[in-house]
């Protein structure tokens, strides 16, 4: 990654100008058997999509705040790459009623209701399926994104000084979230090659940076798995081999 990176936008583009077809996420649901192999290139077609989304058809811009109420997923780190596109705070676990916009699972569509802008809502479905039935009052995320553009450029330059990421009760600027995310890398140990396998949810700083961020800020790549308890030991074992694991946090 580039020194002068200092935004997660500017992180996946010198992702995507190295090497795009290398790994990046990786997501497995050991609840429902899904796996979902994301590489660079297709991630960051994802999120130009979603970044598209939000700026043009959703209308958010620099400053505004999207309640994120998702769980650890493939998509969930979709959209925070697209709010660091656009500029847009993601308030992880937010209020959806001080917020500007919300972003919702299927287990949070009425705490969600409370936000009065724009809402979407995510099925989380294998293969990022629709909703069979729409939910009242929401926009389908994979009704809505297939159409967007596949290029994204904002209207309006991120500056990352500006206010990025609220989690767990903090707030970060996206300079603040690259440097952290960089010092956690390195006291992972992480480089190009490395992957990351972690069962940690989204709701803390400590799971956004393992599942996400930190391997993002050193060139590696992330093996994120959804209910971890649900696999056996066995298995366990036998992905850190498969996925050529080399950090489990």
């Amino acid at each position: 990654m580039n020194a002068t990176d200092r935004t997660p936008a500017d992180l996946l583009r010198s992702a995507l100008a190295a090497d795009p077809g290398r790994p990046l996420v990786t997501f497995y649901d050991d609840a429902t058997g899904e796996r979902v192999e994301l590489s660079v290139a297709t991630f960051a077609n994802w999120v130009a999509k979603t970044a598209n989304l939000l700026q043009g058809d959703l209308g958010a811009g620099p400053g505004d705040r999207l309640a994120l109420l998702l769980p650890a997923h493939w998509q969930s780190a979709v959209w925070l790459l697209a709010c660091a596109s656009v500029g847009v705070v993601a308030e992880v676990g937010g209020d959806p009623a001080g917020a500007d916009l919300v972003v919702s699972g299927p287990d949070t569509l009425e705490e969600a209701r409370a936000c009065s802008g724009e809402r979407v809502a995510l099925a989380l479905r294998p293969l990022g399926g629709r909703f069979p039935q729409p939910p009242d009052g929401f926009a389908d995320y994979a009704v809505e994104v297939p159409g967007q553009g596949d290029r994204f450029a904002p209207f309006a330059p991120v500056d990352p000084r500006g206010p990025g990421l609220s989690v767990g009760g903090e707030e970060l600027s996206y300079a603040q979230l690259i440097d952290r995310a960089r010092e956690d890398g390195g006291k992972l140990g992480l480089g190009p090659g490395s992957r990351v396998l972690t069962g940690l949810g989204y709701d803390t700083w400590e799971g956004l940076s393992a599942g996400l961020y930190a391997a993002l800020a050193c060139g590696g790549s992330v093996v994120l798995c959804r209910n971890l308890d649900a696999l056996p030991a066995d298995g366990l074992a036998q992905r850190v081999e498969s996925e050529r694991v080399t950090h489990r946090v």
